[in-house]
């Protein structure tokens, strides 16, 4: 069969229509909603039961149970991805992933509403990752399938937008409930939330089906081997793959803890009070380094320009804390971090879905590149409690956050396809 362009079915043809306003706003607040799962209960939900589950070990909870799930997220999100390029369902490639992975997500969280001890919440949280990671493996999935490249830094800057936005409503929507009704219904709302936002965009966009005989090999051998990219024969995808990793572990360094942060180093009154308003701070700045930097990068058709920008301010935005750990320098360092953070998503997805190998495994691909999100969840929570025994406390965690980021910059300039 013809290998031609003109030959591929919709669902492997590379993108030339550009996308409208109405599905790029239901990507919008699927993805709202896929992060508002994942950041609500990393923020302020997990912290507060490891807390409540054993008060002079809370760090080593916290630790194990965002560790735990982030390996299975390690597993599950390349999974999804391999499974969906290879389904040929009538509903689609992705959308019957999308409602697998919320309901599996949506499961884990009423598990975590009522875990009575660790056990049960770490097996809660591997649910959630589960779903999420699935959930997420098909997202970003719709962008190399239907997104051309001239618009997708733009798609890009509104997924970062999504995931801010997912973030600081987290916050907001559970320390509320919270105040209302404790942790049960805050983690019940988080999977209604998940839930909805699945739904409404399986329902209301399309998803190409993949007609049977252009399905790639389903053996397990060759399935198994399919996972791994040589970096040898796609050296572009290895360097874009470790940039993303750096600047995800870097902002893992720097997100991760900042609930401790404020009540242990800062000494605010009321951390949750201060993990809103550095959200609300880091949201504003976060929207407009997204919508700039993603609107100017499709107009040149550079990426790298603005990966480095980002990193560097990223990396100022954490020494800034290493040097001056109060409370009006974190006021400082917050947009900083947003500004930065933003920029880097809006380009980041343009520059990633440029550099996938082949169309035909697009979700796969894209669920190896969002390991490099998944596997610093796993990396921070191991070597943060070393870190602030032995490495300097708070200061040495932002110091490793700075690093990360600046390394960043460093491998961003290996990759040679992208302008």
């Amino acid at each position: 069969m013809s290998e031609t362009t003109q030959a591929l079915p919709e669902a492997l043809a590379e993108p030339v229509v550009r996308v409208r306003p109405g599905w790029m706003s239901l990507l919008f607040f699927a993805n709202i909603a896929l992060w508002l799962g994942i950041y609500a209960p990393i923020q302020v939900l997990l912290p507060k039961q490891a807390e409540l589950l054993d008060q002079v070990n809370k760090e080593f909870v916290l630790s194990l149970v965002m560790g735990v799930g982030a390996a299975v997220a390690l597993v599950v999100n390349p999974a999804v991805g391999l499974l969906s390029d290879r389904t040929c369902s009538r509903f689609g490639r992705r959308h019957p992933w999308t409602v697998i992975g919320a309901a599996v997500a949506a499961a884990g969280l009423l598990v975590l509403a009522f875990a009575p001890g660790v056990a049960v919440m770490v097996t809660g949280w591997c649910l959630v990752q589960a779903g999420l990671n699935g959930m997420l493996a098909t997202l970003m999935s719709a962008i190399a399938d239907r997104v051309p490249v001239g618009q997708r830094a733009h798609v890009g800057g509104l997924v970062g937008i999504a995931q801010m936005l997912g973030t600081v409503l987290g916050a907001v929507v559970v320390v509320v409930v919270l105040g209302i009704a404790g942790l049960p219904l805050a983690y019940a709302v988080c999977a209604g939330i998940v839930v909805i936002g699945a739904a409404f965009f399986v329902l209301r966009t399309p998803d190409a089906r993949l007609p049977v005989e252009f399905r790639p090999s389903s053996k397990a051998g060759e399935v198994v081997r399919n996972l791994w990219v040589s970096p040898r024969r796609h050296p572009d995808f290895a360097w874009a793959w470790s940039c993303h990793f750096m600047i995800n572990l870097g902002n893992a360094f720097g997100t991760l803890y900042l609930w401790f942060f404020l009540k242990d180093a800062v000494h605010y009154a009321d951390p949750d009070a201060g993990l809103l308003i550095m959200m609300a701070l880091y949201g504003v700045a976060l929207v407009a380094g997204a919508v700039l930097a993603g609107n100017f990068s499709d107009k040149s058709g550079r990426r790298k320009p603005y990966v480095l920008a980002a990193s560097a301010v990223m990396a100022v935005a954490a020494l800034l804390l290493v040097f001056w750990p109060s409370w009006p320098v974190a006021l400082t360092a917050s947009p900083l971090l947003g500004v930065g953070f933003g920029a880097y998503m809006a380009v980041a997805l343009a520059m990633l879905t440029q550099v996938l190998p082949t169309a035909q495994d697009r979700a796969k691909d894209l669920g190896v590149i969002n390991i490099a999100n998944s596997l610093p969840q796993v990396v921070a929570p191991l070597v943060t409690p070393l870190v602030l025994a032995y490495l300097g406390g708070y200061s040495g965690l932002f110091a490793a956050s700075a690093v990360a980021t600046l390394l960043a910059a460093v491998l961003v300039l290996r990759v040679k396809a992208v302008r």
